[in-house]
């Protein structure tokens, strides 16, 4: 993939600057400037460069969409994925979520840089190789950056000023970890992930419709969780995560136990394989890569945080700049993305007088808000789940609106200032998405379908509260069940969303405006 020509000279001055080209800012980017509005993204590396993350939700399909970019896409070759599987007990069958239409499993280099190239086609100013130094802001001003210090490909140190600002910087977060100091880590998720790539595996559930889908299972000593992802060409990832100090305990033992005492990181990531039973009967007798560049096996922190806030005086922040969540759900690029979205049409609706930057700031940072807070809710019940495997987990509470109100305080560290929040309750809110998980019988859900409709089983409706469950089910505990599980996973209608529909729904008195040259926002007459 060759990169469009830019200008050698880099403007004094942008109207939209975006830091980083990974998913959220090359998206935010491309809507901007399909908008026709002058937009310069600096990002610090070459592209393609490596990135772990390759298991897409189907929401993605939509999003690129919406900026032509699905072609781009599909026709690359990525390897097509029609679900997921879950197993949460060794001694119980796997869950599993089929996609109405398939996603991918990417490689993220490859992906990444699609974007970015797009960026470009649709108007963006690219600079590769341009790293963001510090940011000034107005004087006077609550934190309203005016210009950006960033070094280029050959060590000079320039500046530019902007009128908007996408922070897109990824984990760095310029702006929440340097100058609002906003982050909040999320004490119950500090894991630690391990992965390789490997040639030669076996498939899940081939010759039938879950053929090569994605498989992720709990590891039986209920530390964390391990991924197993198809990518093209015969490849597979396959990781492990788990609790951080879990991990250094076992690294700890497995020195101890070293006849000359070395224990390096991949073998404690092969004797990972001895807690997923499952999972390493698919790699059957495949072969771990060394051909890769750079090391066999790698490792990350997997830190979840969030911030106080995602938006302020003329900036946004998207991405992992603006939080991370444990990737048990793949939902990092789907949260990139949508968050990119949200910001270029406040932006816009900022800069095309739609409404005042205080009113589409706060829009967009609802929208991250409430976005984070569901995958959040979600990861929390799986990790109940897994660490708690001879449990039955059971749930009490049906109505999600009243589990968001319950964890949302936690999530966003704000319990101490607002609502107080029992461990119960807590828990409560969790157990509440762990139908999610169940095992599913598709039989008896069409069956359940015909009798009731199937409009009411369809992730875009309410959420059942107890008593019409109890009504519908007209003391059926099979229906029953089955609507207590549909009812879960309108939880996560997220994964399925389209940008329509997230600017559709109301956030801050206002919806947003989707039709390409007029994006933006509308007030919602009270």
């Amino acid at each position: 993939m060759i990169a469009l020509p830019q200008d050698s000279q880099i403007p004094a001055h942008a109207q939209i600057l975006v830091v980083g080209g990974g998913p959220a800012g090359s998206y935010a980017a491309s809507v901007l400037a399909r908008e026709g509005l002058d937009v310069v993204l600096l990002e610090a590396s070459k592209f393609p460069r490596y990135h772990i993350g390759e298991s897409m939700l189907p929401s993605l399909r939509h999003f690129l969409r919406f900026i032509d970019a699905e072609r781009k896409v599909e026709e690359h070759g990525f390897q097509k994925k029609p679900g997921a599987a879950i197993l949460f007990n060794q001694w119980k069958r796997e869950g599993y979520t089929k996609f109405a239409d398939h996603s991918w499993n990417v490689t993220r280099s490859e992906f990444d840089e699609i974007l970015l190239r797009h960026s470009q086609e649709c108007g963006a100013k690219v600079y590769e190789e341009h790293k963001v130094l510090s940011l000034s802001f107005a004087e006077g001003s609550d934190f309203r950056p005016t210009a950006a210090t960033f070094s280029t490909p050959a060590g000079d140190v320039q500046s530019i000023s902007f009128d908007y600002l996408v922070d897109a910087s990824g984990r760095a977060g310029i702006m929440s970890t340097k100058y609002l100091k906003n982050r909040h880590m999320n004490e119950s998720l500090k894991n630690i992930a391990c992965w390789g790539y490997w040639t030669g595996a076996d498939m899940y559930s081939p010759g039938t419709e879950r053929e090569n889908s994605p498989w992720f299972e709990a590891l039986t000593d209920e530390s964390g969780w391990a991924w197993f992802i198809p990518l093209a060409g015969g490849v597979v990832s396959v990781g492990f995560v788990m609790d951080l100090k879990t991990s250094a305990s076992k690294k700890a033992a497995g020195a101890a136990a070293a006849a000359n005492g070395s224990h390096t990181l991949q073998d404690h990531y092969l004797s990972q394989f001895a807690l997923s039973p499952r999972l390493k009967k698919l790699l059957g007798s495949a072969k771990l890569r060394t051909d890769l560049g750079g090391q066999t096996i790698r490792s990350a922190s997997d830190y979840s945080y969030t911030a106080a806030r995602y938006s302020g005086d003329h900036f946004r922040l998207v991405g992992d700049a603006s939080a991370f969540i444990d990737p048990f759900f793949s939902s990092g690029v789907h949260l990139a993305v949508a968050g990119g979205l949200t910001a270029a049409a406040t932006i816009a609706a900022s800069i095309r007088g739609h409404c005042s930057e205080k009113d589409a700031g706060g829009y967009h940072d609802e929208k991250v808000a409430v976005a984070y807070t569901r995958f959040q809710l979600t990861v929390l019940g799986a990790y109940k789940q897994m660490r708690n495997q001879q449990v039955a987990v059971l749930s009490d509470v049906n109505n999600f609106d009243q589990a968001f109100d319950l964890i949302r305080p936690v999530i966003q560290g704000t319990a101490d200032a607002g609502q107080k929040v029992t461990e119960d309750e807590l828990q409560k809110a969790m157990d509440f998405v762990t139908h999610i998980f169940a095992p599913t019988d598709s039989e008896l859900t069409h069956s359940v379908g015909t009798r009731l409709g199937m409009d009411l089983l369809a992730p875009s409706t309410p959420i059942f509260t107890k008593d019409q469950i109890d009504v519908l089910a007209a003391g059926d505990e099979e229906t029953g069940q089955i609507l207590r599980q549909v009812n879960a996973v309108k939880t996560v209608s997220d994964f399925y969303t389209s940008p329509e529909r997230l600017l559709g729904d109301v956030a801050n008195g206002f919806v947003g405006r989707t039709k390409v040259g007029s994006l933006g926002l509308i007030r919602i007459a009270a």
